[in-house]
């Protein structure tokens, strides 16, 4: 009965040895069930047995009638949803009876010791069964931020509190809530999951129900919360999801949706903060607590009014991003692209920094007004800390794992060969409507890779008649220039060009006898990007690039990459017209690049286009743009009032400190000496876009 609707679809095989092993890994959770059910009748039966409290007897009938239901409508209906869903709901309703009913007449007494070995072995067989399940691949991973038989396990015990008194009762129902957060945490992987689940480990075993004057069952206790969080921590080594799958579940609901869920935050934080002021009321070292709880509670009232409204603008972005994506949507375009070239990472990247101050503030303020005694207190506290960690979690993993911004930009020349003095010279006519329609095609295929990639194009220029090298500098400045809409520059640059180029030099032949040599380019290139982290690609389908792709190797300080191709006609018969032409470099590359399942082999022998790229020296140290002084400074004044401005120092002092520079040492000398001495084959930018050579 411990199996959810998730883990019913788990992967069985057609082989009677895998069906067996699957069969064997589910008996050892109904195990698991069998023997919790057991354990939760005999604590009933003992508690009212020892009490003679009626209402115990009549629930436990109750509950015995409910699993009659549930097992009819699981066996004799096929209904086995609403039969779990039954079940989980009335075991963390009986869990929680056993778990506050607790007294020490029944410390001593010999059936509730077999109750507690019968809640831990049940605990150790769900821990074995969850492990077994992994180890053997049965479990198939669904991004879902909390499933429903945990809810209703959750809701159970929640209700079980209910019991008590309306403070014991809030408090418990809290820290409930607390550990759905938690399991939340855990599953998306956030960066502070584990010390959360420290925290609450420690506040719940040594003050919480000090706090309250309860004397829980440790057994009963242990095994529900074991339980519920023994899948979440062993899915934080075995689930192989992804970030933005692990975060689907969020980055795919509906903006009204996410609005709303800003209020439940806020509701939170403020019940935090005023039970944090209830410190005030004590008078013992007023003198520290009241300066303190002063200086602090204004540094985290700004820190979350920050806080929301980040929250409220990523919300906003992520609109943006939604309806780009369902209005462009293919099977192979999926969210993270969008996101990617719409900034949502340089937004995070900054956001990040701002919600670690927001949980640092609450710490502090937690610290500072530390109240041992008052349980709504801790248990407010460990809901606030894995919903912060949450918010921090998102940004820290949509920051990390989104590629950078891409602008794009084209340059078609359709001349083939030139006069003495270089000047470019047009095809006859007759060949004229054919180089039209290979250059058309040409277009095509870099709008597609511009398309398919989302890389903001600047322009595809097409001249049959020549470009004038200052025409062709005044565009190259422009684009250079760009930059997103947030304000830093993007972080890739790519120029495409194909077209007459000069031999031995690789130069482009331009208009009235000139031409634009590497060295023009990347002087330009330094001229605009002075200081800042971005790089330049160029894709070159020409006839003499080689030059371009050995000189770039030589080129220090900068970024920048060359990828071409060299085109063999020697080994091709002149008569079977299969001679390699302009184009046919950009048609496959194009192709590899923007179809997973092509089937382009660029090592095979006999190629007539082979690919060939060259990088800068310092190509392996580059990293996607991180925010600057600058850059937070400028989003600060775009997005929050004047009277927080004083947290950009405080925020750029902190973030810059590099406490592991001397591994980044270390590591960026590897990374050199690698591509140097053995550049990859195929070299992936990070942005989608693969360089390759034969």
């Amino acid at each position: 009965m411990d199996r959810d609707e998730e883990e019913e679809e788990a992967l069985t095989g057609n082989k009677p040895r895998e069906v067996d092993l699957f069969t064997s890994v589910r008996c050892l959770g109904y195990l698991s069930s069998v023997t919790l059910l057991v354990a939760v009748c005999l604590g009933m039966y003992l508690r009212w047995e020892v009490t003679s409290e009626p209402m115990i007897l009549v629930i436990f009938i109750l509950g015995l009638f409910v699993l009659g239901i549930a097992s009819i409508l699981h066996y004799y209906f096929a209904m086995e949803k609403a039969s779990q869903s039954l079940f989980r709901l009335w075991f963390g309703f009986l869990l929680g009876l056993i778990c506050f009913l607790n007294s020490p007449a029944l410390d001593l007494n010999i059936e509730e010791l077999v109750t507690n070995y019968l809640l831990l072995a049940s605990l150790v067989m769900k821990a074995v069964w969850a492990v077994t399940e992994r180890v053997c691949c049965a479990v198939r991973y669904k991004p879902v931020l909390l499933r429903s038989n945990e809810f209703l396990e959750l809701l159970g015990f929640g209700i079980a509190s209910t019991t008590m008194l309306l403070v014991k009762s809030l408090a418990i129902s809290t820290l409930v809530v607390a550990l759905g957060a938690l399991m939340v945490d855990l599953r998306m992987k956030s960066l502070l999951a584990v010390p959360n689940l420290v925290c609450f480990a420690l506040i719940t075993s040594l003050v919480f129900f000090q706090a309250l004057g309860i004397a829980a069952n440790p057994f009963a206790l242990g095994c529900f919360l074991g339980r519920l969080l023994c899948e979440p921590v062993l899915d934080l080594y075995f689930s192989g999801l992804g970030p933005s799958e692990r975060w689907m579940p969020v980055l795919s609901l509906g903006n009204l949706w996410r609005r709303f869920s800003l209020l439940p935050l806020m509701l939170v934080e403020v019940t935090f903060f005023v039970l944090a002021a209830l410190k005030l009321g004590h008078l013992e070292l007023w003198y520290l607590v009241i300066p303190g709880f002063c200086l602090f509670g204004v540094f985290w009232s700004i820190c979350h009014v920050i806080l929301v409204i980040t929250v409220w603008g990523f919300h906003s972005k992520l609109t943006e991003c939604q309806k780009v994506w369902q209005a462009q949507r293919s099977g192979s375009r999926s969210l993270d692209q969008v996101m990617a070239s719409r900034g949502i990472r340089h937004f995070c990247l900054i956001s990040e920094r701002l919600v670690f101050f927001s949980l640092l503030s609450t710490v502090i303020l937690a610290a500072v007004s530390w109240q041992q005694a008052n349980g709504l207190f801790l248990a407010a506290l460990l809901v606030v800390l894995p919903l912060e960690s949450l918010a921090h979690g998102l940004f820290h993993e949509l920051g990390s794992c989104l590629g950078g911004t891409c602008v794009g930009y084209a340059v078609v020349v359709p001349t083939s060969y030139c006069s003495a003095n270089g000047q470019p010279t047009l095809l006859p006519p007759e060949q004229v409507q054919q180089l039209n329609l290979r250059s058309t095609a040409m277009l095509n295929n870099v709008q597609r890779l511009f398309s398919h990639h989302m890389v903001q194009t600047f322009g595809c220029d097409y001249s049959t008649s020549g470009v004038t090298l200052e025409v062709l500098l005044n565009k190259l400045r422009s684009f250079l220039e760009l930059h997103t809409a947030d304000g830093p520059r993007h972080d890739t640059y790519l120029i495409f060009y194909s077209g007459h180029t000069h031999k031995g030099t690789g130069a482009w032949a331009l208009s009235g006898g000139e031409s634009l040599h590497l060295a023009q380019l990347l002087e330009l290139w330094t001229e605009k990007n002075g200081g800042h982290c971005s790089r330049l690609i160029l894709v070159l389908d020409t006839e003499n690039s080689a030059p371009w792709v050995k000189a770039v190797r030589k080129v220090q300080g900068i970024h920048v990459a060359v990828q071409s191709a060299e085109l063999s006609s020697s080994d091709v018969d002149p008569e079977s017209g299969d001679t390699p032409m302009l184009g046919d470099f950009t048609s496959e590359w194009v192709e590899f690049n923007c179809n997973p399942d092509s089937d382009t082999q660029w090592s095979e022998k006999g190629r007539t286009v082979t690919a060939i790229y060259g990088v800068s020296k310092r190509w392996s140290d580059y990293t996607l743009h991180l925010p600057t002084g600058s850059d937070v400074a400028k989003h600060w004044e775009t997005h929050f009032p004047k009277a927080t401005y004083p947290m950009v120092h405080l925020s750029n002092w902190c973030c810059g400190l590099n406490l592991f520079w001397l591994c980044s040492v270390c590591l960026r000398c590897f990374r050199r000496c690698k591509m140097a001495w053995f550049p990859p084959a195929v070299l992936d930018t990070g942005q989608g876009i693969k360089l390759v050579h034969s």
